[in-house]
């Protein structure tokens, strides 16, 4: 693990420039870009997605590394300006992470890994992950939720701004964060239909307001469902016009109903003062599970019952849980800057 001070950086001098490579996924760019800001660092993202055969070259000598240091549209990588002026490298997931590893520069450019890269940890200067990753090491720095850019101050600022148009709304606010299928949890009709069903009851016995935000991910069928029960309750889905809701929902909202199958989505909710429901999908993540369970016992979250169609969300005192303020302090101690 790099625990002197990075050649061509003094401690103290800004900006650090940081070259962020990875998979283009919403929740990986919130996540290393998140981690990015929150270091104070300067930072451009490059989307990386290499083959299994690229991905088996990049883990052997540079020789015949070099050749695959390819960005997602096939430029090469080792003439890029982004990478020459970079004093950081900030790689994340399993393919983000192999080209990482081989952008290394011991000394004089370290690599800071984002997640389990599923490839030797000593391949990396810093590994940032969750606890649910369950991998350890003397490089490894560990956090309960996933890394994401909400800070309190910018919660304040999308307070400032959303609080004035939400003032006329009866309260309390229930807002849902909606995912999308990808994989491992599936969001369809049948699932669109039990959570606004569960929506608009729990609006309808309780009374308040209800505003949803979905995401690029939520199927345009399952939306349409979606958005049926949450209007037929007097609530309002955001349509993709004009300014997302979402951090002010976050920020002003009192309950949030969190689909289950973005571990991203579900840590930015908890950042803030909500009460936070996780909304149950088919499926099956061991690690999401884990998370979920963590969290849980915490009292930061209450899972939903899966097949339920009429349960009260009532709020709670809920204090918001964010461990990625110390795991930035600890970088910033590891690699000098």
């Amino acid at each position: 693990m790099a625990e002197d001070v990075y050649a061509g950086k003094v401690p103290g001098s800004n900006p650090v420039s940081a070259l962020v490579v990875g998979e283009d996924f919403a929740g990986m760019r919130s996540q290393a870009l998140g981690l990015a800001g929150r270091a104070g660092w300067e930072s451009r993202f490059q989307a990386v997605s290499p083959s299994r055969l690229a991905r088996l070259m990049l883990a052997g000598p540079q020789a015949l590394a070099r050749p695959f240091l390819r960005t997602d549209s096939g430029a090469r990588l080792a003439g890029m300006a982004d990478l020459a002026q970079a004093d950081v490298v900030i790689s994340i997931g399993g393919k983000g992470g192999a080209v990482g590893a081989a952008l290394r520069a011991p000394g004089r450019r370290p690599v800071v890994q984002v997640q389990n890269p599923r490839q030797s940890l000593d391949r990396f200067d810093l590994i940032v992950a969750c606890e649910h990753d369950e991998i350890t090491g003397p490089n490894v720095l560990l956090g309960r939720t996933a890394l994401h850019g909400l800070t309190p101050e910018v919660l304040a600022q999308a307070r400032a701004h959303w609080a004035p148009r939400f003032t006329a709304l009866p309260r309390p606010l229930i807002a849902g964060l909606v995912g999308g299928s990808n994989g491992r949890f599936t969001f369809g009709v049948p699932e669109a239909h039990r959570l606004g069903t569960l929506l608009a009851g729990a609006v309808t016995a309780q009374g308040g307001s209800l505003i949803v935000t979905p995401s690029r991910r939520t199927d345009p069928e399952a939306l349409r469902v979606l958005t049926e029960l949450v209007e037929g309750a007097g609530g309002t889905v955001w349509n993709g016009e004009g300014d997302n809701p979402y951090q002010g929902l976050v920020a002003c909202a009192d309950t949030l109903v969190v689909t289950m199958d973005s571990v991203s989505m579900v840590s930015e909710a908890v950042a803030g003062s909500a009460s936070v429901f996780v909304f149950p999908l088919p499926g099956r993540s061991r690690r999401i599970t884990r998370f979920l369970q963590g969290l849980e016992a915490a009292g930061r979250i209450r899972m939903l019952e899966p097949e339920s169609p009429a349960q009260r969300l009532t709020p709670w005192v809920a204090a918001p849980l964010d461990d990625t303020p110390e795991l930035v302090a600890e970088m910033h101690r590891r690699l000098g800057f």
